[in-house]
């Protein structure tokens, strides 16, 4: 089986991208297509996040081992993707923190002349550097999501 993710950047301009990968690829794998896909080098750590379809962050696949935690390498993507675990956050370059959505759109039975994981379809080219993140309190029940992007990030301290 084939899975078609779409990867968002968490910005405010149109960038993203649609990818084709096998289901029997590893957390590994997508992280080399998410990164060759959107130009990036292969010189950073990263991370996805198990998430909702509110994109709450959950438990964390890490790249490299530090202990207990689960690892891209050793993680296949459809023993962790089902119908209640749909989307991920995927964190490039914990310095800079590049943010993406990554969500399964569809799923397609494999076509054997085709070679994945492939990019199937791109918007928008990555900026120079990664969007700034607003770090606030949670305060999620006191505004609604469009407020968020008009709040002062300094007026809970």
């Amino acid at each position: 089986m084939i899975y078609r993710l779409r990867i968002i950047l968490d910005t405010k301009q149109d960038v993203l991208r649609d990818i084709e990968i096998e289901s029997d690829n590893t957390f590994e794998d997508l992280h080399f297509a998410i990164i060759n896909a959107f130009g990036f080098k292969d010189n950073e750590m990263a991370s996805f996040y198990l998430s909702d379809t509110e994109w709450k962050q959950g438990e964390e696949i890490t790249l490299e081992s530090f202990g207990e935690e689960r690892v891209m390498k050793d993680n296949v993507l459809e023993t962790i993707i089902n119908l209640d675990q749909q989307n991920f956050i995927y964190v490039y370059d914990f310095l800079i923190l590049w943010t993406f959505f990554v969500e399964v759109i569809e799923t397609n039975e494999e076509n054997d002349s085709t070679n994945y994981p492939q990019t199937i379809f791109s918007i928008g080219s990555i900026p120079e550097k990664a969007p700034e993140k607003l770090f606030i309190e949670d305060k999620s029940d006191e505004f609604e999501k469009d407020e968020l992007d008009d709040v002062d990030p300094y007026q809970f301290y």
